[in-house]
C-alpha cells in the first residue's frame, strides 16, 4: 500500500466509462468525448474499461462482445475503430496530461490459459508504466493475480480491486487490504441489504469505511443513486464513481456542501 493518498479530496468524483454508462448527453460511453466531456464538467477522474482485440491491440471497450455479438479478442482492431471504438494508446495521447485515469482491465476469458502476466496485462503493462510519469493513474480489475503482476513490473502505480454488484463487503475489504493494495472499489448495493444478502450481516456503512480506512484502503463506491449518494458521502468514502455525470455531479455537490 501506498504511503501517498491516491484520491484528493474526499469524495473524488470519477466520471464512470466518461460521462457514464450508454450514451449520455450524446456521447457514448468511453468515447473520447465522452471522457473529455466529463472533464469539463468537472470530474476528478475519468474510468475507462480496457481489453484487447485478436491482433493484440488494447481498445477502450467495457462489454467484451460488440453490439452486434461479435467477440472484440476475435477481431482485428481495424474493424473495431472503424465502427468508433479507440485504442488506449490513442485516448492516452488526446487526453490532455493533467487527466487522472482509473483504467479498469477488464478479464478476458481468453487469457485465462496465457498465466497471470499473460494477454491484456502484458499489453497493458509498458503503456501503463510509460503513462504514470505524466499523469495520476489508477488502476482497478476483478482480477486479482493480473494486478499483482502489475505491483511487480509497475510498482509506482496505484491499485484497486473491483467487488461485483452487491458483493459482500466483508470480503471485498479483507481480501484487498491482505493483498496490500491501495483501493477497494465497492458496488453502492454492497453497503447495506441487497438481493444477494438479505440477512442482518450489513455494518453501519460508515463503519465499513472507517476499517478500511484502519487498513490502509481507500474505498471507491460505484455506482451510487440518490438516496446512496448521499449516506456514502456521509460515511467518508474516498472517491464516488457516477454514471450520468450530467445529472448526479449536481446533487454529489449538494450532498457534500450538506
Amino acid at each position: 500500500m501506498r504511503a501517498d493518498r491516491v484520491f484528493a479530496g474526499r469524495p473524488a468524483v470519477v466520471g464512470h466509462r466518461g460521462l457514464g454508462k450508454g450514451v449520455v448527453a450524446g456521447h457514448r460511453e468511453n468515447s473520447l468525448g465522452s471522457l473529455l466531456a466529463a472533464v469539463d464538467l468537472g470530474v476528478d477522474w475519468v474510468e475507462l474499461d480496457v481489453t484487447r482485440t485478436v491482433d493484440d491491440i488494447l481498445v477502450v471497450h467495457h462489454n467484451p462482445a460488440d453490439d452486434v455479438g461479435g467477440f472484440l479478442v476475435e477481431q482485428p482492431a481495424h474493424l473495431l475503430l472503424e465502427r468508433g471504438v479507440a485504442t488506449l494508446e490513442d485516448t492516452f495521447e488526446a487526453l490532455p496530461p493533467g487527466v487522472a485515469v482509473d483504467v479498469d482491465l477488464k478479464t478476458v476469458l481468453e487469457d485465462a490459459p496465457l498465466g497471470a502476466g499473460g494477454g491484456t496485462v502484458a499489453l497493458l503493462a509498458p503503456l501503463l508504466a510509460r503513462e504514470v510519469r505524466r499523469r495520476r493513474l489508477l488502476v482497478t480489475s476483478f482480477d486479482v493475480a493480473a494486478l499483482l503482476w502489475l505491483r511487480e513490473r509497475v510498482p509506482s502505480l496505484p491499485l484497486g480491486l473491483i467487488g461485483w454488484v452487491d458483493f459482500p463487503l466483508r470480503m471485498a475489504v479483507t481480501a484487498a487490504a491482505h493483498l496490500g493494495l491501495d483501493v477497494v472499489c465497492l458496488h453502492h448495493g454492497s453497503f447495506s441489504v441487497n438481493a444477494i444478502e438479505r440477512g442482518p450481516v450489513h455494518r453501519d456503512p460508515a463503519r465499513s469505511v472507517e476499517v478500511a480506512h484502519q487498513a490502509g484502503l481507500e474505498v471507491l463506491a460505484w455506482c451510487p443513486v440518490p438516496p446512496a449518494l448521499d449516506g456514502l458521502v456521509g460515511a467518508g468514502v474516498d472517491a464516488v464513481c457516477l454514471d450520468d455525470v450530467p445529472t448526479a455531479l449536481p446533487l454529489l455537490r449538494r450532498a457534500t456542501r450538506a
